[in-house]
């Protein structure tokens, strides 16, 4: 029997209604599914389907795991050169690593004064003119310039680069000790001996009113006497009195050096100089005038020493500030070089540029020093290990000319080649230059107009001194002693 069944259809048979219904039979009867076994050929090639594409199906996202926190630095304010250098004025700086109340880290304490203690966020942020902003001040600086030495010897890639006090070693990490208000003296200086910096303050000479100054408000102050410290660590015995009048000179110049590149390692006081300068740096700038407010108040037209200067070392005799002044001026003189020959306006900002060229001198300084002699460094020894280590850099031959051009013309070495104004002339990267003016053998170092560091006791051989006289004291005693018993066993004898 057929299954049949019935739907629904609209045939129009012309009714009055206008519609009637009619149900047409359709064929339901069930179909017969015919469903085909999978051979095992396509259940293989299948399962290889499957597999490939779960492959590349990708795996469920994991949670990401939650950062490690770093320790947080702190902002603090400071003078950016000091209080008489208001074209900056005061700035907020900020110091990455752990600063505790104090302020100090682990290489660095602040002494003398009550300790300041971090805000809420862990910011050191005081009121000018008061101890506890001197306090942070001073301490800032000091930490920002043996930061500068830190970066300047790491290598990418490698541990941060220790850069000891003189006293440190691997069973001694005892601090360097600040004191920013140590006394009523108007100098600043480093001591090895009391493993410290002490800055001075004095009223202002001349008619009233005599306000003070604070020498630890300087920049320029700070960072000079943090550069003897830290030399004293890398070359301890450049420091001592008994090496020749150069190597004092290189002593006091890297004092003054570390304060300029403090400030150029700070974009803001880059372009503050850019600004200042219209990009010239032989324009009078705060960058080459050092130590502005203690110059002022000794009433000189500008710092305690003008880094752009155009010192020879025939006019300089064996006064080891005077001296100083030769090397930095060179050392100022390849800066503003090097820059001029890297600037592109329309390509870069000058200031990144600048920037940059500052770095790398900087370094290039700093290894310089490190490979010259141990005792009795020369400037020569330190112009020529700039030549080989600069062309070892890779750098354009320019920056040899530009080296052995400015120590050629301040009388540190003699060149046999002309001088090519335009830099485009190559240096034999191999040659070292003899040396231009010589210290005189035996000739004693002159430190009378140096700062505290260099006319201390303990460094210009006065100390030494006191020893021997206690040595031949104890001597003398010793003999005497002898004589007496001898006297005394005599006396003995003859009654």
């Amino acid at each position: 029997m057929e299954a049949r069944g019935y739907v629904h259809a609209l045939v129009d048979e012309g009714s009055a209604n206008g519609r009637t219904v009619v149900l047409e039979p359709v064929d339901v009867r069930p179909l017969s599914l015919k469903v085909p076994t999978p051979t095992a050929e396509y259940r293989s090639q299948r399962k290889l389907m499957r597999a490939a594409v779960g492959a590349a199906v990708p795996p469920i996202p994991q949670p990401l795991p939650v950062p490690v926190p770093v320790v947080r630095g702190s902002r603090v304010l400071i003078w950016k050169q000091d209080p008489t250098v208001g074209e900056i004025g005061i700035r907020k700086a900020y110091l990455p690593g752990l600063t505790l109340s104090g302020p100090k880290d682990s290489r660095i304490v602040i002494q003398g004064l009550p300790a300041v203690n971090a805000n809420a966020l862990g910011d050191f942020i005081e009121t000018p003119g008061t101890d506890a902003f001197d306090a942070v001040h001073t301490y800032a600086i000091v930490r920002s310039t043996l930061t500068l030495f830190q970066r300047a010897l790491s290598k990418p890639g490698s541990p941060v680069a220790p850069v000891p006090w003189q006293w440190n070693s691997a069973t001694n990490a005892v601090p360097l000790k600040v004191l920013p208000h140590a006394s009523n003296m108007m100098n600043a200086f480093y001591s090895r001996n009391q493993q410290a910096l002490q800055f001075g303050f004095f009223n202002r000479p001349g008619p009233p009113p005599n306000p003070l100054v604070f020498t630890c408000r300087s920049l320029d102050i700070v960072a000079h006497e943090t550069g003897h410290a830290i030399l004293d660590g890398l070359k301890p015995n450049w420091i001592l009195a008994n090496n020749p009048p150069q190597t004092g000179g290189l002593h006091e110049s890297f004092g003054d050096l570390t304060a300029i590149f403090l400030a150029l390692s700070q974009l803001d006081q880059v372009e503050a100089v850019i600004a200042q300068t219209r990009a010239n740096l032989h324009d009078k700038t705060f960058l080459a005038d050092l130590a502005e407010q203690f110059g002022l108040a000794l009433g000189r037209p500008n710092g305690l020493r003008n880094a752009d200067n155009d010192f020879k070392l025939s006019q300089t005799g064996n006064e080891v500030h005077a001296i100083s002044q030769v090397f930095t001026g060179a050392i100022y003189d390849i800066l503003a070089d090097i820059f001029a020959a890297e600037r592109s306006s329309a390509r870069r900002d000058d200031a990144i540029v600048l920037y940059e060229v500052s770095q790398y001198l900087f370094g290039l300084v700093l290894r310089a020093i490190i490979a010259a002699p141990a005792t009795g460094a020369t400037y020569a020894s330190v112009a020529n290990q700039m030549l080989t280590i600069s062309a070892a850099d890779g750098k354009p031959a320019s920056y040899r000319t530009f080296i052995r051009n400015r120590f050629t013309l301040r009388e540190v070495i003699v060149s046999s080649t002309p001088l090519a104004a335009n830099g485009n002339s190559d240096v034999d990267s191999a040659a070292a230059f003899a040396p231009g003016v010589e210290d005189e053998p035996g000739v004693e170092q002159n430190r009378s107009s140096c700062c505290g560091t260099m006319q201390s006791a303990e460094f210009n051989g006065a100390e030494a001194a006191l020893e021997d006289e206690i040595a031949e004291f104890l001597k003398a005693l010793a003999a005497d002693g002898d004589a007496g018993k001898t006297r005394s066993g005599k006396s003995k004898g003859n009654r």
